[in-house]
């Protein structure tokens, strides 16, 4: 019932959505130029890893001494604007219409993290990665990684569709009123070094 649901909103997401996909594509590439699709791989259901699609929010390169800059200074005008409202996840409708993500899920984390995980963090990956989460409607990025990874196992251990419908729900009005969207001192999120206890 989950798969079908996300299929069916997937499919009614891209087409009710294709006008804004399609401008905000023309906006990033007159913003930021080519590709306007940020493609990462990230690790899905039970390990394995997928391409995710996002709108890119960031402009490439490095500085003259070869360094790459921080996050606040390669975020574009468009970019803050797009994370702000989360319309750089809506390319990840496509990764769930062919079944990397989920609707409602743990959030789809970098591979380099795999080995950092506890066993219990690691139970994360026993459900799809989802566009939007319980981890996301409870702080998002200002919350420590731990109590991320404690939200993503309650999740799977606790799923239901009313809880999807519920996360769903709330996902709107998070976005709609811009909160936990960085890490206080951070332009995004720090990265996850590993599970202190």
């Amino acid at each position: 019932m989950k798969r079908g649901l996300d299929i069916f909103g997937a499919t009614i997401g891209l087409i009710i959505l294709a006008p804004l996909l399609f401008a905000i594509a023309v906006a990033g590439r007159l913003s930021s130029g080519s590709p306007v699709l940020f493609r990462q791989t990230r690790i899905g259901l039970r390990g394995r890893p997928f391409t995710l699609l996002k709108f890119r929010t960031m402009r490439d390169g490095v500085r003259a001494d070869g360094a790459m800059p921080p996050d606040s200074e390669r975020l574009t005008r468009l970019g803050k604007l797009l994370r702000c409202t989360s319309l750089d996840e809506l390319p990840e409708l496509w990764n769930v219409l062919v079944g990397d993500m989920s609707l409602v899920g743990p959030r789809p984390l970098l591979v380099e993290y795999l080995p950092l995980y506890s066993l219990d963090q690691a139970r994360r990956h026993e459900v799809r990665p989802g566009i939007t989460g319980w981890a996301q409607v409870n702080g998002r990025n200002a919350i420590a990684w731990e109590q991320k990874f404690a939200f993503d196992v309650w999740y799977v251990d606790h799923w239901s569709m009313w809880l999807d419908m519920k996360i769903l729900g709330l996902s709107i009005l998070r976005v709609l009123s811009a909160q936990g969207i960085t890490q206080p001192g951070h332009a995004t999120a720090d990265k996850f070094r590993g599970s202190t206890r």
